[in-house]
């Protein structure tokens, strides 16, 4: 497996990421397959596993929770938030407010207490990029 530095962190991550978008309702996967897949992943030397809260309602996230559970040190995670997370209206979007609450929940449905990227998966046309770029910052610093 190739590495590459993740920007300027000084993180290495695989040049192959595991996107976990089909884990759960979406792509009807189970926890069981889920682990395997997760398994397989890094049994080739991916570290780099990306998913985001949207993907099956949050279900996704938990289930890559589940599946690194006892070996969070040997992975990079990534997740998104921005997408809707149901019908109401702040409940989306890359506002400060929204970012922090909804990395909390990410948080919680990983079963972890950090990630090591945290990404806005689309642009917010309500909310300033001062605003979103702001927020990330702190979250960082956090």
């Amino acid at each position: 497996m190739q590495y590459r530095t993740l920007g300027r962190t000084g993180v290495q991550v695989s040049t192959l990421v595991l996107g976990a978008m089909n884990f759960g309702k979406i792509g009807s996967t189970t926890q069981e397959e889920a682990t395997a897949i997760v398994d397989a992943a890094l049994d080739a030397g991916i570290n780099l596993i990306d998913t985001a809260d949207m993907y099956s309602d949050g279900q996704s996230e938990e289930m890559v929770g589940k599946a690194i559970a006892g070996r969070r040190d040997d992975i990079v995670l990534a997740t998104k938030a921005a997408m809707p997370m149901g019908d109401e209206r702040n409940h989306r979007g890359s506002s400060r407010r929204w970012l922090v609450t909804e990395l909390d929940n990410s948080l919680r449905r990983l079963g972890v207490d950090h990630v090591d990227l945290y990404q806005v998966h689309r642009w917010d046309p309500a909310t300033s990029d001062e605003e979103t770029l702001s927020a990330l910052t702190d979250l960082r610093r956090a």
